[in-house]
């Protein structure tokens, strides 16, 4: 049976590239090899080229807000979703959003919906926080909804960080509460997947042992077309761990180089142990963080502005 061929469209390429950086023949190649699933394009890409095909990945295309509210050691962190960057700053929109991280905190709803069918009243509309989604949508004309939230209430001490409303990190903390707050700039700037290398997830680990595996095998056949010696078994795996245990480090905040090191050097761990100051975990929210935006076609979406820019004259 033969596999049906995938138009790889221009819109695709764009937007590997967008997430990658990586050079536009690349891209569609990549994407070519991947039938057009466009994660397996983007580790083809990073086996390929190195850490360059990631460089852009973390370019968040969907808009929207994260916000927080705490009160003692009971906290709550909330994303709400919308269209565009138009409507982050609107009152009622942002007015929703608080309101849901105020009611996160207060009642530790069990789920999405359970968090909807509080009691809440904006702008003549409710009596639930859901029929005050449901009435903006309609008043505003565009969609929003509540992504995730996350419930704090261990006993532990709690520091926040939002940077504006894209990024926001709560902190489960004993000890000082200078250093705490400064952990969550820090993760919020260097995105940490766990405190430990310990903790990292382990299918992040085997994808990028698998990742270095590959890279490693393309070298050989790099070397082995140009009649240059090809390394070890030994000497290959030895690489293969070492840059997983690069990549570990890399995303494990402990291990990682505090941001405010004056020697550029410290590590968060070593700052922490100065400060006798203990993190007992952290929660990162990125806006849209894992959502694909649609991407349009972008000659008819330039025509299409241009012909509504010409009806308003």
């Amino acid at each position: 049976m033969t596999t049906p061929t995938i138009a790889i469209t221009a819109s695709m390429v764009a937007a590997l590239r967008a997430k990658t950086d990586a050079p536009m023949m690349e891209c569609k190649k990549a994407l070519t090899e991947a039938a057009g699933d466009m994660d397996k394009a983007e580790e083809l890409l990073r086996v390929k080229l190195g850490s360059k095909a990631s460089k852009a990945s973390d370019r968040i295309t969907a808009e929207g807000v994260v916000m927080c509210s705490v009160n003692g050691t009971t906290g709550a962190m909330l994303e709400v979703n919308c269209e565009t960057d138009f409507v982050t700053k609107n009152d009622s929109f942002l007015g929703l959003a608080q309101a849901a991280a105020d009611l996160v905190a207060k009642h530790n709803p069990a789920d999405i919906a359970a968090l909807g069918a509080l009691p809440y009243s904006l702008d003549g509309f409710g009596p639930t926080l859901e029929d005050v989604r449901k009435g903006l949508i309609g008043k505003i004309g565009e969609n929003m909804s509540f992504r995730r939230f996350k419930h704090s209430a261990g006993g532990a001490k709690l520091a926040t960080y939002l940077h504006g409303t894209r990024i926001g990190v709560v902190v489960e903390f004993e000890g000082d509460e200078v250093a705490a707050k400064d952990v969550a700039m820090h993760i919020a700037a260097m995105k940490p997947v766990s405190l430990s290398s310990a903790e990292v997830p382990a299918e992040l680990v085997a994808k990028e042992r698998s990742v270095a595996a590959a890279k490693a095998a393309e070298d050989a056949a790099v070397a082995t077309a140009a009649g240059k010696p090809v390394q070890s078994d030994e000497i290959v795996a030895k690489r293969i761990e070492g840059g997983v245990q690069k990549f570990l480090k890399e995303v494990s905040l402990y291990d990682q180089v505090f941001v405010k090191a004056a020697d550029g050097k410290q590590t968060v761990a070593a700052m922490l142990k100065e400060k006798a100051t203990t993190i007992k975990g952290f929660t990162l929210y990125v806006v849209g963080e894992g959502i694909e935006k649609k991407v349009d076609d972008f000659a008819a979406e330039v025509a299409a502005q241009v012909a509504a820019a010409s009806k308003a004259a």
